[in-house]
């Protein structure tokens, strides 16, 4: 059966990246949940998605430009202002706090897309050690060189190349690259596509997955997991 991990906590009801959505998709029993990393001007490892607060918070300005005691004033509650009082910008260690007795499998995407933030692969897994969670781990990029860079640092932490392109040979380029997983965008997935990925020797776990007939016709697939927002409707289905 496909897992269930959900994006960025349970996002489809509370908001995204926040202690508070991360609690819920615990309570909940998800196998996973994904979240993103960024670095503070002050190093800190903190979790929201994009790199300027703007959309999700009440300010605006990059992450990189402020320290996590500017960054915490925030509110991060983005479309549920007002509705389930103050959320702020969390860090990894908060949430490792959260997760470090349950099974829950946590999918860190690095957001170096953009800017790379030197040292910030080490410093993850420099926590994830501290934690003892090499287990239940998978770390996950856009920039595939951030993935390079943590196989050297860390190579038996499980690793994925996302994706939202329609690659050829996506199994191939992924275990030729030394990753044991791939993530690509949901529409990619065909039985061609998951065949190759699996003959591949690959983890295929797919985003965002929100629509019921999507749930239905990627578990048929044999996807090893789903990630969406409504971790809820992936449960009502696949359990």
């Amino acid at each position: 059966m496909s897992k269930i991990f959900a994006h960025r906590g349970f996002s489809g009801k509370y908001p995204e990246n926040t202690m508070l959505a991360f609690k819920k998709a615990v309570e909940i029993g998800v196998d996973g949940i994904e979240l993103d990393i960024h670095l503070t001007k002050d190093n800190v490892l903190v979790i929201i998605h994009d790199e300027d607060i703007k959309r999700t918070c009440d300010g605006e300005g990059l992450v990189r430009d402020f320290t996590y005691d500017e960054l915490k004033k925030f509110d991060a509650s983005a479309g549920y202002r007002g509705v389930y009082g103050f959320n702020g910008i969390p860090t990894l260690k908060e949430y490792f706090e959260l997760v470090k007795d349950t099974p829950v499998i946590t999918n860190i995407e690095l957001k170096t897309g953009i800017f790379e933030y030197p040292t910030i692969e080490k410093r993850v897994i420099d926590m994830i050690s501290q934690y003892g969670l090499e287990d239940k781990i998978i770390l996950s990029s856009f920039n595939h060189y951030t993935i390079l860079r943590c196989q050297e640092i860390a190579p038996d932490i499980k690793r994925g190349f996302l994706s939202e392109s329609w690659l050829i040979n996506y199994g191939a380029y992924t275990k030729a690259n030394g990753a044991q997983c791939c993530h690509p965008i949901h529409f990619f997935l065909t039985e061609d596509t998951v065949e190759e990925m699996h003959d591949a020797g690959c983890e295929i776990n797919t985003w965002t997955v929100n629509e019921y007939d999507d749930i239905k016709r990627l578990a048929a697939l044999g996807v090893d997991s789903l990630i969406g927002n409504f971790p809820d409707r992936m449960i009502e289905i696949l359990r």
